[in-house]
């Protein structure tokens, strides 16, 4: 059996630093773009899915609320044309 070559020994130390050095940059790398976009997103006004569905809900209920009234006040609205008929 032979024994270890100091000289891949090492390499391969080296390369495993490396690689934990780069995966430590990337990382870093990630957390500080999504800071930037998180910023730049909340200096543009943008809204959360959860703020924009819950716009569209009230905004649909109103959209109903105003068709009921709407159907009520001609409904209103025709009672009065049918009482100024004159009776025959």
């Amino acid at each position: 059996m032979q024994p270890p070559n100091k000289f891949f020994d090492e390499m391969s130390k080296l390369m495993t630093n490396a690689m934990g050095v780069a995966q430590g940059a990337r990382t870093e790398a990630e957390t500080a773009m999504k800071g930037w976009m998180d910023r730049w997103l909340a200096d543009r006004d943008f809204v959360t899915r959860e703020e924009f569905d819950a716009v569209r809900a009230m905004a649909q209920k109103a959209r109903e609320e105003n068709e009921a009234l709407k159907a009520r006040l001609d409904a209103l609205e025709a009672k009065p044309a049918k009482a100024a008929k004159p009776k025959a």
